[in-house]
């Protein structure tokens, strides 16, 4: 595996530790404000730190844009995701709703031959499928009973959102600095929930909204390294270390929550770790057989 290409994945994992502490700080949040004021406030912060880094340059430069078309459908399927995400997330229980969402990589490797030609070999589709069944262990899905429901065609299409907007971001990462990239995604998603607001907006403590502005931070942190990730490496690479944000999602559950893992996820995060190491031993390999 080439230093550029380990760079992107160690990004990826990095930002997907990232988005696992914005979801718990989500899952403080939601108790007290509805998810699209939080989504707003998120974006908004999100916003002036690029600008306060980029000032009128990174301004200008996103007007500009040649990726600002895009960017919106992008921004159009991330809010999509979302909002299928949370409102299946009523209904399904954590297990369920983790395991159908993590059909993402599955479709993000799918959609790398077509839409971007990436030459995907099985050691990566191999990978995948591991991490998957690592998911399914850790979350007990085969002991849920799970049936065919409005809630779980929910689940699979926030997964096909998100899919697609990460198959995009890698076209789009190879045209354009990655602030310009965040500038435009966040303002298009407040743009798209900030009309909202007339209808949900809930008055809320200095230290909720504190809490709110908090997420944007750690969020403009996990978008620029993933962002970067995408520059460096293909997405059918990248895509099976989204498993890892299931690991950290347990690890941040015992240390906030006091949620003690059960044997099937400690065997489930062994798998996902076995996924990574298949990739990372199929590229060095790979790379040194075709050499």
């Amino acid at each position: 595996m080439s230093k550029t290409v380990l760079t992107g994945v160690l990004s990826t994992v990095f930002a997907y530790f990232l988005f696992s502490l914005q979801d718990a700080a989500v899952k403080w949040l939601v108790v007290g404000i509805p998810v699209m004021q939080i989504l707003f406030v998120r974006s908004v912060t999100i916003i002036a730190i690029c600008v306060a880094i980029g000032r009128k340059e990174v301004v200008i430069e996103a007007a500009h844009s040649p990726v600002r078309g895009p960017m919106i459908i992008r921004s159009l399927l991330l809010f999509s995701a979302w909002l299928c995400y949370y409102n299946a997330a009523r209904w399904l229980g954590l297990a369920e709703l983790t395991t159908l969402y993590y059909a993402a990589p599955i479709l993000i490797t799918l959609l790398a031959v077509p839409i971007l030609k990436e030459d995907v070999p099985p050691i990566r589709w191999l990978a995948v499928v591991i991490g998957f069944v690592g998911v399914v262990v850790a979350t007990d899905l085969l002991g849920t009973g799970l049936a065919i429901s409005w809630p779980v065609w929910l689940a699979l299409l926030a997964a096909v959102f998100w899919a697609i907007s990460t198959v995009l971001l890698r076209k789009t990462a190879l045209h354009e600095r990655t602030i310009v990239q965040m500038t435009l995604s966040n303002f298009f998603l407040a743009l798209f929930t900030g009309p909202a607001l007339y209808f949900y907006w809930t008055p809320a403590s200095l230290s909720t909204l504190a809490l709110a502005s908090l997420t944007g931070v750690i969020a403009a942190l996990g978008q620029y390294a993933m962002f970067e990730g995408m520059r460096r490496a293909p997405v059918s690479i990248l895509a099976p270390f989204e498993y890892t944000s299931l690991i950290w999602a347990f690890v941040l559950g015992l240390l906030i929550w006091g949620d003690v893992p059960k044997h099937n996820v400690f065997l489930g995060a062994a798998l996902i770790f076995a996924a990574g190491v298949t990739i990372i031993l199929g590229e060095r390999f790979g790379r040194r057989a075709v050499s």
